[in-house]
This record gives structure tokens, sequence and C-alpha cells, in this order.
């Protein structure tokens, strides 16, 4: 999970134009300024190409924190 969330920053400071995002697994959108609802998708979009997976729309809709999103990943890397 330490290196997922590593590896999940690097996407967020990119995306989001901001080297001082850190994420913990508690983070949610209203932690991270501009983190709205057009740059979370560009951040899913992000994830997915990164590690070569798919979410479903309803499992975007229903991320309500980094920690949820970052075991979506997990749990779709080892099916």
């Amino acid at each position: 999970m330490e290196q997922l969330l590593k590896d999940m920053t690097v996407i967020f400071r990119d995306v989001l134009d901001n080297d001082d995002i850190e994420l913990k697994e508690e983070t949610t959108a209203a932690d991270i300024e501009d983190w709205d609802s057009l740059t979370h998708i560009l951040l899913i979009s992000e994830i997915e190409k990164k590690f070569s997976i798919k979410f479903t729309s309803t499992e975007i809709t229903r991320f309500q924190n980094v920690g949820e999103l970052a075991n979506s990943v997990l749990s779709k890397k080892q099916a």
C-alpha cells in the first residue's frame, strides 16, 4: 500500500500541478485544492493507464477517499 500511495502521489502531483501533495489513505477531494469533478476524471484516467486497469463508472462514483481508490487498484492488480 505504501508504494502504491507513492506512485499515486506522483500522478496527483502531475495532474494537479502541485508538488506539495502528500497522499494518505484518508485523503479526500476536499483536502486537495483543485481536485474537482473534472480533475477527478483525469486522475482516474492516469491511474488506469499507470496500472493497466479499468474502473467501472459505478466504482468511480463510490470512492470516498484515496484509500478506497488504492484498495480498488490493489484488488484489480491481483485479479
